[in-house]
């Protein structure tokens, strides 16, 4: 396997996603692959705004703990992109900051793995051999675009898929709506690592909230996450808990309306070594999305990971879960939902191995045995 310069969407944190899986899988299986991660960049302008920039003072590139083949790096980000000459000289900065750490570390003719559309400068600047782009969500359909910024991302996206050597896509949607731009196109879904979530006991372990709980696990952004759909299940289970656990990205006015409701518990992030933990006391996995286009491109890593835990499971009418109505239970408006999730909570723990059963169909090391064969002829 090539050296890989792999460029994230996200950064790597305790909050682990499907870069991160992906990364420390190949990391395992190729120990002598070197592994450069970039993140997100360190915004200058951002912090001057808040007065925080003694945040930029630590380090801007460093080891993963227990992967010692992965650096991660953060270049900076010196002006507003909002500028168009700002744009392009941080992307300039960016290529540059890569470039030298990259070089650092003895690495040459990478594969280039682009995750953010917004990388598309770098195709081609990176002494690539090949390039790589992984397609997870449909942002051009993300209602909190404006339309210059939309128009931007079509362009940027589109130039991505007709240059790479193979285009990775993570829902059905994706695949159908990129598959004429492609040369290469490959449908690799997430998955899990299921002895993660082996130890979940198969009744509810009782703790912090009150019951019965009705949990999720994920970012809480508005582009995803009906808090109107949140709130009205707080409201018809007084006496119980709806418990928010992931990045939380609400404005303060959504925010407001959760917290009038009394029973609606925000975590913020948890770690990936405490999910499971956590996990343990809800009754019932719940998956408030909206139902929009952008909804529908993805494949949430909690829809295997709900499924790894073989607890009661109800969501919207969404990508992923509308293909188990065996598993899960699908519904659609408030009262809809409510009715899912009290059904949902008199499940007698027969549907558990079935839903343990499909999840390891789906590990995240079957995923990476079908990534390979498909990068086999650029690496």
């Amino acid at each position: 396997m090539r050296d890989l310069i792999f460029v994230s969407l996200e950064n790597w944190d305790d909050v682990w996603r499907r870069n991160q899986f992906l990364c420390a899988g190949l990391a395992k299986r190729f120990p002598a692959m070197k592994i450069l991660f970039v993140g997100l960049p360190r915004n200058v302008t951002h912090h001057l705004r808040r007065g925080t920039l003694g945040a930029l003072r630590g380090e801007a590139t460093w080891t993963v703990p227990g992967f010692p083949n992965i650096t991660v790096t953060r270049a900076l980000k010196l002006f507003p992109d909002s500028l168009r000459a700002g744009r392009l000289l941080n992307e300039a900065i960016s290529r540059r900051h890569i470039l030298s750490v990259a070089g650092g570390l003895g690495i040459k003719d990478p594969v280039l793995w682009l995750n953010p559309y917004s990388a598309a400068h770098m195709a081609g600047a990176m002494g690539e051999r090949a390039m790589v782009y992984d397609i997870t969500d449909d942002w051009a359909l993300a209602p909190s675009f404006s339309d210059s910024e939309r128009k931007l991302i079509i362009g940027q996206d589109r130039a991505l898929c007709e240059r790479a050597n193979l285009v990775v896509v993570c829902s059905e949607a994706l695949a159908e709506s990129r598959a004429a731009t492609c040369k290469n196109l490959l449908l690799l879904p997430n998955g899990v690592d299921n002895a993660h979530y082996a130890a979940i006991p198969d009744t509810t372990r009782k703790g912090r909230w009150q019951s019965p709980v009705f949990g999720y696990t994920g970012t809480i952004h508005a582009d995803r996450f009906d808090t109107e759909l949140a709130a009205g299940l707080a409201r018809s289970f007084p006496t119980g808990s709806v418990v928010l656990v992931g990045p939380d990205h609400l404005t303060p006015a959504e925010k407001n309306r959760l917290a009038l409701c009394g029973n609606i518990h925000v975590t913020g992030p948890v770690s990936y070594e405490r999910i499971p933990e956590v996990m343990s006391e809800f009754d019932v996995c719940i998956v408030p999305h909206v139902e929009t286009g952008f909804t529908n491109s993805l494949n949430p890593l909690k829809l295997w990971e709900y499924l790894a835990s073989g607890k009661p499971i109800v969501s919207t009418r969404v990508a992923g879960f509308n293909s188990y109505p065996n598993l899960c239970r699908i519904a659609s408006g408030v009262d809809a939902f409510v009715t899912a999730c009290g059904e949902a909570m008199a499940e007698n723990g027969a549907a558990r191995p079935a839903r343990r059963a499909e999840a390891r169909k789906h590990s995240w090391e079957r995923r990476l045995d079908v990534l390979l064969d498909a990068l086999a002829p650029f690496c």
